[in-house]
This record gives C-alpha cells, sequence and structure tokens, in this order.
C-alpha cells in the first residue's frame, strides 16, 4: 500500500522536512499544506521536478481534510523563533494555532508528528485538542539535541558521530538535561574514556543548549537538521522499525513522570511512541529532570490557559 506523508507549513522547517522525506525514499505520495496557498504550490512544483533525483514519489498540495487519511501528518506551521528569544517565549503565537490543527485532525488515521515549537507544549496541545491516543501524538523532542550532543562529543573525540551513545532528555529547551552518566562509546563509558575530563561536559552540554540560538543569530532559523530528524522519525514509524528515539510525548509514569509531554527514550514503530524506556540516572540527573517536567508544566499553565480554555 502507497506511504503518504503530510506536512503542514511550508516555510523553513517544512520544506526541509518535505526534501529530507524524499531524499530519505519514506514517501509514496507527499501531500503539502499552507495557509500561504501559492507557496505550498512552489513548494510542490519544485521538489517534484527533482524527482529523477530521489526514490520515486508524488508531490501534490493538499486540503487539510485530504490528509486525514496519510500515515503520518507533520506539524510545521506557526512563527520561528527569533534571535535571543527562548522557545516557550513563542508559545502565545503557536499555541491557538495548534489546538486548531489538532481539532481538525481528530479522525487522523495515522500519527501526528508535532516539530513546530515549543514542541514540548504543542504536542501537549495537539494531543488533548485531537482526543488521539497519546502513542500517535508524538513530538520531535530532543531528537535534535540528542544528535547535537553527538556531534559535538565526536568532534572532541574524533569519532564518527554513530559511534556515540549519548541522550539528552526533558524539554526541547534550556531545561534539557544531558545523561552523562549514561554516554557510551563502543561499551566504554565516557568517564573511562582515555584523556576525558569531566570539567568539560558544561562546555559541551552549554553548546547544545545554545546551538538554536546561535543559527538563528547568523541565518534567521534552524531547518536542516531538524528536517533530518523529522525525516528518520517518519521512516521509523512508517517501517514500523521500533527504534529507540529521544521523542516527545505525554508521559504517564516512567520514570516519576506525569502530567507533561517530554522527552525520554521511547521505542517507535508503527503504532507512534509506542514504550517509553526508564534509563538509569544518577540522583542529580533525575532531579534536573523533575525541574525540567516543571518547567514545562508551569509554562502550559500559565500562557496556555486562556487559549485552551477559548
Amino acid at each position: 500500500m502507497a506511504r503518504r506523508v503530510a506536512i503542514i507549513g511550508t516555510g523553513w522547517v517544512g520544506s526541509s522536512v518535505a526534501i529530507s522525506t524524499l531524499q530519505l525514499g519514506v514517501a509514496d505520495e507527499l501531500l503539502l499544506h499552507d495557509v500561504r496557498t501559492e507557496v505550498a504550490e512552489g513548494e510542490a512544483m519544485d521538489l517534484a521536478q527533482g524527482s529523477s533525483f530521489y526514490p520515486a514519489a508524488t508531490v501534490r498540495t493538499a486540503t487539510i481534510d485530504e490528509m486525514i487519511d496519510a500515515d503520518a501528518i507533520v506539524i510545521a506551521a506557526g512563527r520561528n523563533g527569533k534571535p535571543g528569544e527562548s522557545r516557550l517565549a513563542m508559545l502565545r503565537d503557536n499555541a491557538a494555532l495548534a489546538r486548531e490543527l489538532g481539532a481538525r485532525l481528530a479522525a487522523a488515521r495515522g500519527v501526528i508528528v508535532v516539530v513546530t515549537n515549543p514542541v514540548d507544549v504543542l504536542t501537549r496541545v495537539v494531543l488533548e485538542a485531537s482526543g488521539l491516543s497519546s502513542s500517535r501524538v508524538i513530538g520531535t523532542g530532543t531528537m535534535l539535541d540528542t544528535a547535537r550532543l553527538r556531534e559535538a562529543l565526536a568532534r572532541e573525540l574524533e569519532l564518527d558521530p554513530r559511534s556515540v551513545h549519548a541522550q539528552v532528555v526533558g524539554e526541547h529547551g534550556d531545561s534539557e538535561v544531558v545523561l552523562w552518566s549514561s554516554v557510551q562509546i563502543g561499551g566504554v563509558t565516557l568517564a573511562q574514556w582515555p584523556g576525558w575530563h569531566a570539567d568539560r561536559e558544561t562546555l559541551i552540554a552549554g553548546e547544545v543548549r545554545s546551538a538554536a540560538y546561535e543559527i538563528i543569530k547568523r541565518k534567521g532559523a534552524t531547518n536542516h537538521a531538524i528536517g533530518l530528524v523529522t525525516a528518520t522519525l517518519l521512516r521509523t514509524i512508517l517501517r514500523g522499525e521500533r527504534r529507540v528515539l529521544t521523542v516527545s510525548r505525554w508521559q504517564e509514569g516512567a520514570s516519576g513522570l506525569r502530567d507533561v509531554a517530554l522527552s525520554m527514550p521511547t521505542i517507535v514503530g508503527s503504532g507512534g511512541a509506542e514504550l517509553v524506556l526508564e534509563p538509569q540516572m544518577l540522583p542529580q540527573e533525575r532531579e534536573r529532570l523533575g525541574r525540567s517536567a516543571q518547567v514545562l508544566r508551569d509554562a502550559y499553565a500559565s500562557v496556555l490557559a486562556s487559549v485552551c480554555d477559548a
């Protein structure tokens, strides 16, 4: 059966998700939608004209109603961050849109993937507005932060990033938590790696946390890496790979986390975010994760109450 992926929002991020999805051969049909109809049409035309250079797929624009039967629907609509602005500061502008889209996608057949920031809170908004099961509304979460961490460590250690096993959990944002205690390379813990000094950890964690701000300051938006992240997540879902990824989803008790959407290592397959894992953590890591969860609860309570009760 043909695999159909739909993308709502064809700005910087949505267009990068689209080209990455096509190049990975994830979709047989790619549907694009944007409130700027001509922009979506232009993106569809541009992508379709490159069809000689990616696995066979058709690309066209579609209404949101036409996207209901897609295997996966990506929400990339909303405004980007401004230089120096936190992801949570975007909440007021993007929450109302997420709520509207969630309600319109209540009959969705497949999995909804939220990319728009602040992704954790908006994942909760879409979940509650759609009424879908918590496994079928997923945020890209800290997949990108985890990739940035692995790249930074690989640079330090002169390794391929794929050989570094490390995870960032919690908020995709300023309160994110690097699980330093579980970082490994080929079964060797980072603490045991020749020449490694723990004092580098604070510097690298800060680099990972501020990566988006540095990119936005220079070019106005982050798009290519998150495009690759989202396409990889889509492939994992559509192929039922049951891969462990740090995606954001509604937490229902793993590691004591409840009443919040945030990232934890999670088995992702055809049913979406199927099982949240409980990694071993040091007491200080667990405490920081709890604080990250509370940051997100407070953001939802203080900023979204007026939107979600409207």
